[in-house]
C-alpha cells in the first residue's frame, strides 16, 4: 500500500536518535547527545516576550503562504547588511524552518530523474528529500581537510545534473568552505547552466578564521541561479519554532510558496512576529551562546 517514492526514503536518523535520547533521559541515564544541531541555550527571553505580545494582540490567525510583508523586510534587510545581497520582498519566502525551505525548493527545481550533486559527508536530510523530489543523488567526496573538492564536483556534472547543494558552514563536519572553492562552484553552476542551492543555516555558529560567505552575492550570473537558505533555529536557539527562509529568483519562490500553500499553509504567524524581534535585539545573545 506504501508508495514507491515514500519505500525508498529513509527515516530522519537525526530525529530516531532524538527519540531514543529522550527515553534514555526519562530512564535517569546520563546521556552526552551529539546528534542534533541544536544549541543547548533556551530561546533569548525577548523573542519569548514578543511571541507572548503578539499572541495577546491576536497574531494568531493566517498569514500570506510566503511570510508577513514585515518579516520578509527584515529578512531583505539582513541579508543587505549581513551577506551584501540585494533582495526585495518578493524575493523572499518565510518557511516552517530551513528544512521545508530545502525540500519545497527541491521540489520546484527538480523533475522525475534530475541529478543533484551533494559534497559528502552531507547532513542525513539532502539525500532523502532528494529522493522525494523524485530526483538522484548524487554525492562527492570532499578534501581529506573537509575542504570542498571543486574538481570532483565539476567531474560529476553530467547531461542529467540540475542542482548543487552547498553547505557552509557544514553540518557535520563544521567546515567553513574558502571563498575561492565558492567562486570555483559558482563558476561551474553558471557554465553549466545548473542552479545552486545555498544551506547557510549555521551561518552565525563559525568558530574558525574562515569568514561566511554567501555565494549569491558574487555576482548577479550566479544570484539569478541560487536559492540563499538560512533560518532562525541555530543562531537563535528557536528550533522548536519553525522558522526558516529562502531567497532566490522570484519564479522560483513563487513556486516554493505555491508548494507551502498547499503543504503546510504558512508559518505561526506568532512565531514570525518574534522572528522579527530576534533581527531587531537579539545580536548579542547570538554571540554569546557562540562564545560560550
Amino acid at each position: 500500500m506504501i508508495s514507491e517514492r515514500v519505500k525508498q526514503v529513509a527515516p530522519s536518523q537525526t530525529l530516531e536518535l532524538n527519540k531514543k535520547v529522550a527515553e534514555g533521559r526519562a530512564e535517569g541515564r546520563n546521556i552526552i547527545a551529539l546528534n542534533s544541531g541544536e544549541p543547548d541555550f533556551n530561546t533569548p527571553a525577548p523573542i519569548i516576550e514578543a511571541a507572548h505580545r503578539a499572541m495577546l494582540d491576536g497574531k494568531t490567525k493566517y498569514t500570506e503562504a510566503r511570510g508577513t510583508l514585515a518579516l520578509r523586510e527584515a529578512i531583505a534587510s539582513k541579508f543587505k547588511n549581513d551577506n551584501r545581497i540585494a533582495y526585495g520582498s518578493d524575493d523572499i519566502i518565510v518557511t516552517t524552518g530551513a528544512k521545508f525551505a530545502l525540500f519545497a525548493g527541491l521540489l520546484a527545481l527538480c523533475n522525475p530523474g534530475d541529478e543533484v550533486i551533494v559534497p559528502k559527508p552531507c547532513w542525513v536530510s539532502y539525500v532523502e528529500m532528494i529522493r522525494l523530489a523524485d530526483a538522484v543523488p548524487v554525492t562527492v567526496p570532499v578534501h581529506s581537510d573537509w575542504s570542498l573538492d571543486t574538481d570532483a564536483i565539476e567531474a560529476a556534472v553530467t547531461a542529467k545534473t540540475r542542482v548543487i547543494i552547498i553547505n557552509s558552514p557544514n553540518n557535520p563536519t563544521g567546515a567553513v568552505y574558502s571563498e575561492e572553492s565558492l567562486r570555483r562552484v559558482a563558476d561551474i553552476v553558471v557554465h553549466h547552466n545548473l542552479f545552486l542551492i545555498s544551506d547557510e543555516v549555521y551561518e552565525k555558529l563559525n568558530y574558525g578564521d574562515k569568514p561566511h560567505v554567501s555565494p549569491a552575492a558574487f555576482s548577479e550570473d550566479i544570484k539569478k541561479r541560487t536559492l540563499t537558505i538560512n533560518g532562525f533555529s541555530k543562531a537563535y536557539a528557536m528550533t522548536g519554532w519553525r522558522v526558516g527562509y529562502a531567497a532566490g529568483p522570484r519564479d522560483v519562490i513563487r513556486s516554493m510558496s505555491t508548494i507551502q500553500s498547499h503543504a503546510t499553509s504558512n508559518v505561526a504567524t506568532f512565531s514570525q512576529c518574534a522572528a522579527i524581534e530576534a533581527f531587531r535585539s537579539c545580536d548579542a545573545h547570538v554571540e554569546y551562546m557562540r562564545k560560550t
